[in-house]
């Protein structure tokens, strides 16, 4: 690597995995990931954990891959056998939102 060339730590997944404490469930990955003002693509990413609840940092890591296959191809079932549409994640939150309370995720 390069002097000055490294990846953006904003965009890294891990701080937001190191900022919780475990067990976690996927939801308090996602708040953790908006208080810490995560890029909308890690946000998005976590909702699209595989399971609801992960006891360890390890296991986060082991579904990422699942995650972010289920990111980009949207409306696979979750572990509790729901098909949920992740295609449009957050969309309902800006254009549903009540009036004053259209910031995005």
């Amino acid at each position: 690597m390069a002097y000055g060339q490294a990846e953006d730590p904003a965009r890294s997944i891990t701080p937001h995995l190191d900022s919780v404490d475990y067990p976690v469930t996927r939801e308090e990955l996602v708040e953790a990931a908006e208080d810490n003002g995560a890029p909308v693509d890690i946000i998005n990413v976590f909702k699209s954990l595989p399971q609801e609840e992960y006891m360890l940092r390890e296991h986060v890591l082991r579904d990422l891959a699942e995650a972010e296959r289920r990111f980009a191809m949207g409306g696979l079932k979750d572990d509790d056998g729901v098909n949920r549409d992740r295609s449009n994640i957050g969309r309902d939150r800006v254009e549903n939102a009540p009036n004053g309370q259209t910031r995005h995720p």
